[in-house]
């Protein structure tokens, strides 16, 4: 279940942003799909899914950037973690590693 009482709220160690943008997914070897960020913290990401993912598993997550790079290229952030919470069409990762990567103007 992804609703947060004020107990669940006060655990947080960083505050949620409600950020929507693209994001593409992939957990290696099992399974990869779209779908958009709820929102975005500095220590995790909560997004849609196009199918159930598996807690505990490692996953990336390439999330558009609304911003571009000298206000002329696309950029991505990169994500990886593992997977703490999924239902059937969402998931919440904990971030362990991220970068900002250079992407194609059609690519995420």
């Amino acid at each position: 279940m992804f609703c947060c009482d004020e107990t669940d709220k006060e655990r947080r160690g960083s505050k949620r942003m409600p950020i929507e943008r693209d994001v593409r997914y992939t957990v290696p070897g099992l399974a990869a799909g779209s779908g958009r960020t709820v929102n975005i913290s500095s220590g995790g990401v909560l997004f849609t899914t196009q199918s159930h993912l598996r807690e505990g598993d490692e996953v990336e997550l390439a999330i558009s950037w609304p911003v571009l790079l000298n206000n002329l290229t696309p950029i991505k952030l990169v994500v990886t973690g593992h997977l703490i919470r999924s239902d059937d069409a969402r998931a919440a990762m904990r971030i362990k590693k991220y970068e900002f990567r250079t992407r194609g103007f059609s690519s995420l």
